[in-house]
């Protein structure tokens, strides 16, 4: 269904938008970026673990996620992921 995709005016000119084929992706390594913003469904599942791959890939590199563009399963576990991330030196915007 068309229902992964990402919108089209969601993005600004010069953001690149990377299709991944699951989260946790471990292809991060041939990507360089100077900063990164995740957004998505669901924080305590593909969120944290994407940005974590990220942080773990690019630990030098500042990596957020806008947390009012995310839901968890419940409001109760999106929070927790949300201090998960946190601790990790994951900026919550």
């Amino acid at each position: 269904t068309d229902g992964w995709q990402i919108w089209d005016g969601l993005s600004e000119e010069g953001d690149e938008i990377i299709d991944k084929p699951t989260f946790g992706f471990l292809g991060w390594n041939k990507y360089s970026f100077e900063e990164v913003e995740l957004i998505g469904l669901c924080t305590d599942i593909c969120v944290i673990s994407n940005a974590l791959c990220l942080k773990a890939r690019l630990w030098e590199t500042p990596i957020a996620v806008w947390k009012d563009c995310c839901a968890g399963v419940t409001p109760a576990s999106h929070e927790n992921a949300l201090s998960a991330m946190a601790m990790c030196q994951i900026d919550i915007l």
